[in-house]
């Protein structure tokens, strides 16, 4: 659960998606979305931990495109964020939520998390050297056994990485009713701004020789 609880919270594109989702739609929508986050977490723990090496080389020699993809969306996150929102009733009386996230579904919300999550080819790197030298992978292979030490450890790093979502996505619903439009509106710009940025990262990333 520390190992899930380390990668997930540093602050990164995904913490803004988290963040922004729950403002605009509500803690059910941030919480969906960090469900996908702790889920891709998991996999790439079990790919880690299982040593499935071809998985991983082929995730690491498809680094590019992946990047590319992840560029792609999040500087389509950047445009909806920095978008002007029309002025509907909604934002009248106090309600910021924007039209394209009122009609996006939890299991979307998810899957689109969980995607985005994949797209990041290095933290099967970070997971295999953090279960390395935590909980050393000698210890997970070779026996019977082995499976449910595999298993439970998968469980502890999404659990951790979940756990660190639902206090996020908590703290953010709890401020969330205290907003005004114009902080609300300011908060969407600083979340466009800083996807925009790691866009251009993962573009770099994706053209680099």
């Amino acid at each position: 659960m520390l190992l899930g609880l380390g990668v997930a919270a540093p602050v990164g594109p995904m913490a803004f998606l988290c963040m922004r989702r729950t403002l605009a739609g509500g803690w059910r929508l941030g919480l969906a979305t960090g469900a996908g986050i702790a889920t891709g977490d998991g996999v790439y723990a079990g790919v880690a931990a299982l040593g499935l090496t071809e998985v991983s080389a082929f995730v690491t020699h498809h680094g590019r495109p992946l990047h590319l993809l992840a560029g792609l969306f999040l500087g389509w996150l950047a445009y909806a964020a920095l978008r002007p929102k029309p002025a509907g009733p909604e934002t009248l009386q106090g309600n910021s939520r924007p039209a394209a996230l009122s009609t996006l579904s939890l299991p979307r919300a998810w899957a689109s998390s969980f995607l985005l999550t994949l797209t990041n080819p290095p933290t099967i790197i970070v997971f295999a050297a953090m279960l390395t030298a935590f909980v050393p992978l000698s210890a997970l292979a070779g026996a019977e056994v082995a499976r449910l030490r595999i298993a439970t450890t998968v469980a502890g790093v999404a659990a951790g990485s979940l756990l660190w979502w639902v206090v996020l996505v908590a703290g953010v619903a709890a401020l969330r009713g205290m907003m005004a439009p114009r902080v609300a509106r300011a908060l969407d710009i600083t979340a466009g701004l800083a996807f925009l940025a790691f866009a251009a990262v993962e573009l770099h990333r994706a053209v680099l020789p």
